[in-house]
């Protein structure tokens, strides 16, 4: 399998490319507005997927083509969303949002180059797929809306456990894919033998 470190090649950029192209697929069910005008979606599901999947950096690129992509019309958030006034309204913290939280995602199921386990993966959904979200998406609603920041972040609770389920789907999910195909994440993992430190000779 090749190193974590390399360089990415084209098979990566066409698995960048897959992860977008997921991320708009779980929109088209649509969703249903809560405070502020904010969308439930299933898109977060494949955000928190790509971030454990291909890595921090390259998770993080499939999100920024989609929303690219949405910036400049195409209609590819829930509802068949798009336009670059989506980034002017109460939605654009949690899009942009997004990025942040593939990259920290990424960064725990695959922290210190270890196998993903399933306990690190779920705290890495949380931690990337709720918590960073809503660290981008709270405040930037609160600014649009004119609302103070901690009603803001009190009625946000309505999405926590929508979230806090798919964050459990994304575990899951990335769990069955260490055991039966690992291969899929492209990564050199590090042993926990290879990990400890050689034995001193006596």
């Amino acid at each position: 399998m090749p190193s974590s470190s390399r360089t990415p090649d084209a098979t990566d950029f066409a698995r960048v490319a897959v992860f977008a192209a997921l991320i708009a697929a779980l929109g088209l069910p649509g969703s249903f507005p809560v405070f502020g005008g904010v969308p439930i979606t299933a898109q977060t599901l494949g955000v928190m997927l790509a971030g454990a999947i291909l890595g921090p950096w390259l998770g993080a690129l499939s999100v920024t083509i989609l929303l690219t992509l949405v910036a400049v019309g195409l209609p590819l958030l829930a509802g068949g969303r798009g336009g670059f006034a989506i980034f002017l309204g109460p939605t654009a913290g949690y899009a942009l949002g997004w990025i942040l939280g593939a990259i920290v995602v990424g960064l725990i199921v695959h922290a210190g180059h270890r196998r993903p386990v399933w306990w690190r993966t779920a705290v890495a959904m949380i931690a990337g797929g709720v918590v960073a979200i809503y660290a981008v998406g709270i405040p930037v609603q609160s600014l649009v809306t004119r609302l103070p920041l901690a009603e803001t972040a009190l009625t946000s609770l309505i999405f926590l456990p929508g979230d806090l389920l798919k964050a459990a789907i994304a575990t899951v999910v990335v769990t069955l894919l260490v055991r039966g195909y690992p291969r899929g994440f492209r990564r050199a993992w590090r042993t926990e033998a290879a990990s400890e430190p050689a034995p001193v000779a006596a």
